[in-house]
């Protein structure tokens, strides 16, 4: 597939051919949403809990004898029914990753970049500069490459120029800077188009082609 390359000015300035083992690939839906559920489980902290009778304070004795008070009978105050007892069937800390095969989630990546690509929203650009870390520049260029979509803009590596790419971009709510290595099926599904310089496109092929 061949798409142009791009100024940050919007212009073109050559095309290039995309891999067509990446962006050309068959779409798996179901891999797709797997690794999108994958993703967001492991998102989950898993520390919400809840204390058990045996963990609140209180009641070390029983409330009263066992008959002839007229009273239902009762062993502690720290049993559910008391105000102030412990939890029955409540939250307790749990892990909820889930385990995906290293195959599969490149499966699920080629198909959402192709799903990407079928969409014309895959946007190259020969590089990333911005002169200052300015959100005003970065905001003006992404208005020349996207217009009013949002976008997910690649990086390849941290370094003194993309670090003002990524400082420029962290105020814009419609746009996200994320390393090319970092690339998941949940923002590139989260975002309209996607915005790469030809060294992320080099960084993505390398381990996707």
């Amino acid at each position: 597939m061949e798409v142009d390359v791009l100024n940050m000015k919007g212009e073109k300035v050559r095309t290039v051919e995309l891999p067509a083992s990446i962006f050309e690939s068959p779409v798996n839906s179901d891999v797709m949403h797997q690794a999108y559920v994958r993703q967001m489980a492991n998102a989950r902290l898993g520390t919400h809990k809840t204390k058990t009778r045996s963990e609140v304070s209180g009641g070390g004795r029983k409330p009263w004898r066992q008959k002839g008070t007229g009273r239902a009978r009762q062993g502690s105050i720290r049993a559910a029914q008391w105000v102030g007892g412990g939890k029955v069937h409540t939250p307790r800390p749990r892990d909820y990753s889930k385990r995906m095969p290293q195959k599969m989630r490149r499966v699920a990546l080629r198909s959402a970049l192709s799903v990407k690509a079928n969409e014309k929203s895959v946007v190259i650009v020969d590089d990333l500069i911005v002169e200052v870390p300015k959100t005003r520049l970065m905001a003006e260029a992404l208005k020349h490459l996207v217009g009013d979509r949002t976008a997910l803009v690649l990086i390849p590596e941290k370094s003194a120029q993309y670090d003002d790419v990524a400082r420029s971009t962290r105020n814009l709510p419609y746009a996200k800077v994320l390393l090319a290595n970092y690339l998941n099926v949940r923002d590139l599904l989260g975002y309209d188009t996607l915005v790469m310089p030809l060294s992320a496109l080099d960084v993505v092929t390398g381990y996707l082609g």
